[in-house]
Order: C-alpha cells, then sequence, then structure tokens
C-alpha cells in the first residue's frame, strides 16, 4: 500500500536549468536512460528488485555532473546508489561516466529530490542520504528556499533505516550557521561529527567541483555527518 503523502511541497529549493546538452549528452539520456534512469511516479519503487539484490542504499540529493557519484559508486560496490538531479546536462555527463565505468549499482532520477522522496522513496530503506553543496541561496528573502529545514529532515529520517546517516557539505559559511541551528532544534539527528577545514578533509566523501570552486572564492568547507536516533 502507498503511504499516504503528507508533506506538501509548495517551495522549491532549486532553480530548474535546462542548459544545452551536447550531442553525447543527448544521445546518453536517450540511449542509457533505459540501463540507468529511474522514472518519476507516485508509486514507492521496490529497491531490492530494481537493483536486482538486497544490499545497503545510498541516496544522493543534487549530484550536479555525476562525477563523485560515480567514483563513490566505483568505490563501493557492496553498496546501490541513487542519484537525484535537474540539470540534464548534469544527468547526461552522469550516464556517460557510469557506462564507461561499467558500473551497474546505480540508477538516476530526474526530479524534484522532495517529491521523490515524498512520493517513491520507501520507508526505512536507505542506509545514507548524501547532500554535497547544496544551492546555498544567501539572500536574506531566499533563506525559505534552502533544502534543509524541519520538514526536510523529517522527510528524510523516516526513509533512513535506524542508525542511517545524512551527511552534508557546504562552503558558504551562512547555511552552515544554517544547518547547525536546524540540525541542533532536530528531535530525529544527532551530530556525529562536524569537521571543519580548507579542503584537505571531507568527511567521507571525494572532493566535488562545486567544493574547488569555493575554496577558489577563499571559503572555507564544513562536513556533517548527522545519525538517525533508533528511537525514532
Amino acid at each position: 500500500m502507498h503511504e499516504k503523502n503528507t508533506h506538501k511541497r509548495t517551495i522549491r529549493s532549486f532553480v530548474r536549468r535546462t542548459g544545452r546538452l551536447t550531442p553525447s549528452q543527448q544521445r546518453a539520456l536517450e540511449e542509457l536512460w533505459p540501463e540507468f534512469g529511474i522514472e518519476y511516479g507516485h508509486a514507492l519503487l521496490r529497491l531490492d528488485e530494481m537493483f536486482g539484490r538486497a544490499v545497503p542504499i545510498v541516496l544522493e540529493i543534487g549530484f550536479g555532473n555525476g562525477e563523485t557519484l560515480v567514483q563513490q559508486a566505483t568505490e563501493n560496490p557492496d553498496k546501490n546508489y541513487i542519484g537525484i538531479e535537474v540539470h540534464e546536462p548534469g544527468v547526461g555527463h552522469c550516464l556517460l561516466k557510469a557506462r564507461d565505468a561499467g558500473i551497474g549499482n546505480l540508477r538516476l532520477i530526474i526530479h524534484d529530490a522532495i517529491e521523490v522522496l515524498t512520493n517513491q522513496i520507501p520507508l526505512d530503506s536507505l542506509s545514507r542520504v548524501n547532500l554535497y553543496f547544496p544551492d546555498p541561496w544567501p539572500k536574506k528573502r531566499h533563506h525559505k528556499r534552502r533544502i534543509v529545514q524541519h520538514d526536510f529532515l523529517g522527510l528524510v529520517a523516516d526513509r533512513l533505516k535506524a542508525g542511517g546517516t545524512l551527511n552534508i557539505a557546504t562552503d558558504w559559511a551562512g547555511y552552515a550557521e544554517h544547518i547547525d541551528e536546524v540540525l541542533s532544534q532536530s528531535d530525529r539527528f544527532a551530530c556525529a561529527e562536524r569537521r571543519e577545514h580548507d579542503g584537505e578533509q571531507p568527511l567521507d566523501r571525494p572532493r566535488t567541483k562545486f567544493e574547488q570552486r569555493g575554496l577558489k572564492k577563499g571559503h572555507r568547507i564544513c562536513d556533517w555527518c548527522f545519525t538517525k536516533f533508533t528511537n525514532n
């Protein structure tokens, strides 16, 4: 039975950017999507059946061009990975990298992450959720668009298994303060580790292109690992 949708999406945390697809990215979306793609819908995914095995599942929200997502899937063949992204050129690039890597433990979805979590990801099904360098929405009037909010944490916690983790990274000091504040008020997660650094100590993740850009601007990096309370 499909769970009741109690999470109403009213404010988007992203701006959809269609961008210009290269010919190879367009071909990838046409030819490789049947192998790696998941269509958005309102039915819960049968994740173990989809991958053909029952192993820990890692979900990444906003994977950009997918290079680090493919790297993680390649380096951890004992896990399955799901990536969510709305930027089609990035998805096309990720598909090409996945094909070249010869991996079978990765699936991609092109849609809003909140709606995917709400409608497609079963409860207690994920071992880890990664949110690396989300849009910081630095202007005060846009802070309501930041994805890290109380409702988002509840949505993620419900889909994580007991003891599962939410892993976040940002290079914006203002967003780091926001994340600290929102998570400190959460009754669903405990901070297992917080690490502030200059790009030399990423917390259990590859370095990303967004991280490199931030470092070139003189930003410091902040990484967190939050663990879901086992009594929630």
